[in-house]
């Protein structure tokens, strides 16, 4: 289980600040509204991704096993508090990582849906459909899906179908897995 943000939603958007350069372009185009770690300090972001950790790991019993921020978006400050953190995996758009020795994990794409409405309904199955043969070739595409997503049948056919295709091509694992082997790497 992944600590997953704690709000979720960015909140520039609620107290009238704005990104700025390419934080900007990400806040307006890459999420609606989610990307809660992109603006935030170093401290607020290691008090969120703290409390969230705590949260998580008293509702399920056992450690998180990482972190991922909301819509994959990291500021410097986020960046900067993961490594104070004792979470040892972490995850954006493209890479697996250590966060406290940036040591990459894995490479590879994310596949994910959107299910909050019809319009990202349709775009979601669109690039899933494209991902299944863009992505096929590749050692290593993940797939994630949200709570929401199962509850829409036509998204979950694609989730099934997108891991189908990509089980056909390569080995499915988990993020322990990743953990396992580097810790086997570092000891031989």
């Amino acid at each position: 289980m992944f600590v997953h943000g704690w709000y979720h939603k960015d909140s520039a958007q609620f107290t009238g600040a704005d990104h700025a350069g390419l934080a900007r372009f990400k806040a307006r185009h890459m999420t609606a509204g989610e990307g809660e770690f992109l603006g935030l300090s170093e401290a607020e972001a290691a008090r969120r991704m703290a409390d969230g950790k705590a949260l998580i790991e008293d509702a399920i019993g056992a450690p998180a096993a990482g972190f991922i921020a909301p819509a994959w978006l990291y500021g410097p400050g986020a960046r900067a508090a993961l490594k104070t953190t004792a979470f040892t995996l972490a995850e954006d758009h493209m890479t697996v990582w250590n966060p406290q020795d940036d040591a990459i994990l894995a490479r590879g794409p994310v596949v994910t849906w959107a299910s909050r409405s019809v319009p990202r309904q349709l775009s979601s199955l669109a690039v899933a459909a494209l991902a299944r043969s863009a992505f096929h070739g590749l050692e290593v595409a993940r797939i994630a899906v949200h709570p929401g997503d199962t509850k829409v049948p036509a998204l979950v056919d694609s989730i099934r179908r997108t891991y189908a295709r990509f089980a056909g091509r390569r080995r499915a694992g988990r993020y322990g897995d990743l953990v396992a082997r580097r810790d086997g790497e570092e000891r031989a």
